[in-house]
């Protein structure tokens, strides 16, 4: 059962004009299968959905709505994978698919306990993980159990690399006995240690590249929103339910 909270996301995804495309094709794939299988579609909805979504940046720049298609595009490409993923979630908790104590936020300062999972002390400066998303888990008491950082891709290229250094640099700062983590003053102290992990849509077909697989290895858990013959070295999205839904 959602909360009000979680009510109240789902209706503001749903009033960003360019998402009700992705939300329609969406619900149909759920229709055919279920809310956690649609994980595995996201790639699809937003690939079918583009000329939909010009259709209606053509006619916000007619109204005057909007002055520059292209550069609203490029904005839109980055939102739209993340909301479509918390409104996948959302859904498959909607029908107690996900259990009711775990959450999901794109906002870095949702709870003050999550503040120092992702704050890594370098020195006299800080160090933060290129995050979009998190899901946590509450305890009967409401604190922190667990968490999951989550970043989004569209492409592996260069982002993808940022993003495994700072997981990288986690588990050097977090380890008791290391040189190198006295030599560069690093100061890691999270009330857990947080799983980090990485999402792809695959836009332009780079995860057969040995040198993107490679980068998969540094993270706790890696999942690509898109449908696959062979998951022997990524995990497709909807495995993400059962892996929260364990003891994570």
């Amino acid at each position: 059962m959602l909360n009000k909270e979680e009510l109240k996301e789902i209706e503001n995804i749903k009033s960003k004009y360019y998402m009700m495309p992705l939300i329609n094709r969406l619900n149909i794939y759920a229709e055919n299968n279920n809310w956690v299988s649609a994980f595995n579609y996201l790639y699809n909805v937003i690939i079918d959905s583009k000329e939909d979504v010009d259709e209606l940046l053509e006619s916000r720049v007619k109204n005057g709505e909007i002055k520059d298609k292209s550069q609203a595009r490029k904005s839109i490409v980055g939102n739209e994978f993340q909301l479509i993923l918390i409104y996948t979630f959302l859904k498959c908790k909607e029908n107690n698919l996900i259990k009711d104590n775990i959450f999901i936020t794109s906002k870095k300062n949702k709870l003050d306990s999550l503040n120092d999972l992702y704050t890594i002390k370098v020195g006299e400066e800080i160090q933060k993980p290129d995050c979009d998303i998190i899901i946590y888990k509450l305890d009967d008491f409401n604190d922190l159990k667990s968490c999951l950082i989550l970043s989004l891709k569209t492409s592996l290229r260069e982002r993808a690399g940022q993003t495994y250094k700072w997981k990288l640099l986690m588990e050097i700062a977090i380890d008791d006995n290391n040189k190198i983590k006295d030599k560069y003053e690093l100061k890691y102290n999270p009330k857990i240690k947080p799983y980090v992990g990485f999402v792809t849509v695959n836009f332009y077909n780079e995860i057969n590249n040995p040198q993107q697989r490679g980068m998969f290895k540094f993270f706790d858990k890696t999942f690509i929103a898109k449908q696959l013959d062979d998951y022997n070295f990524i995990s497709p999205l909807s495995s993400i339910a059962d892996f929260i839904n364990g003891d994570f």
